[in-house]
């Protein structure tokens, strides 16, 4: 493990190989060790770095006004070896790759988004069974109880709101809710400034992208993955049957594979 600095945060990374380095950006209830399996399997043919956010795992940040995107920038810079990098995001992770594909072009040179979020989406739809497990995690966040809203997360985000309770078990979600935990109880470390709504300009993007989904995820997400895929030129879409929002916990040596063919295909190492 390394840190970067990035203003006032110690950013946590991990670092293995050497060629065109693949960052990978965790979701908003993981940290970096939701892509252990993809450093394991990819290290030995590329850089592969994976970083905690603020607020996760074991980076350290004093409070102040920051940029997710400008924190990334500042992993490239460290990382990449001035070369453009493949950016491999979930969730919130996604939404920070889409933006620097957007704002910092030169700096990217292929996009791997699972279930991104993506600025500016319309507001959620919820049917009336998922809206029912919305309340329910607003009234436990509100309790402060965050033993419950951890187990809560992880129903929704990794069992999938449509799916039974504790669907997912064993050491994928020991892992889940050890991230989660950590995260729900961080000090605190400032907000998020300068995102920008980019919905819809998805169609100025110019790197390959593969984009991926579960059919356990909420509705909404997958349709906005299917928008994803309909607006950014040539994107390439893998729907996962029996996951939900977090494949990489639940089948890691499969997305492995996919990133690994699609990098294969579409942005090989460096010779």
């Amino acid at each position: 493990m390394q840190h970067i600095v990035s203003g006032r945060a110690r950013l946590a990374a991990d670092v293995e190989g050497e060629g065109t380095a693949i960052v990978f950006l965790h979701a908003n209830v993981c940290d970096r060790r939701m892509w252990r399996a993809q450093l394991d399997g990819m290290s030995a043919s590329h850089k592969v770095v994976a970083y905690d956010r603020r607020g996760f795992g074991e980076t350290r940040a004093e409070p102040e006004d920051f940029s997710a995107l400008a924190d990334l920038v500042a992993v490239l810079e460290a990382t990449a070896d001035g070369k453009p990098a493949i950016l491999v995001g979930c969730s919130l992770g996604g939404r920070i790759a889409l933006d620097a594909a957007l704002r910092h072009p030169s700096r990217v040179r292929a996009l791997v988004l699972i279930a991104p979020n993506v600025a500016g989406a319309p507001d959620p739809v919820y049917t009336p069974d998922i809206e029912k497990l919305m309340v329910q995690s607003k009234q436990i966040e509100a309790s402060g109880d965050l033993d419950r809203l951890n187990a809560m997360k992880a129903r929704l985000w990794l069992d999938g709101p449509l799916a039974p309770e504790g669907r997912v078990s064993g050491p994928a979600r020991d892992l889940l809710l050890d991230m989660n935990g950590i995260a729900l109880r961080a000090p605190p470390f400032g907000s998020e400034v300068g995102v920008q709504p980019f919905f819809d300009r998805l169609s100025r993007i110019a790197a390959p992208t593969l984009v991926l989904w579960g059919k356990l995820d909420f509705p909404y997400v997958q349709e906005r993955c299917r928008h994803v895929v309909a607006a950014v030129p040539g994107a390439e879409s893998h729907e996962m049957p029996g996951v939900a929002h977090l494949p990489s916990l639940e089948r890691p040596a499969e997305i492995t594979t996919l990133i690994a063919d699609f990098v294969r295909r579409h942005a090989a190492a460096d010779g």
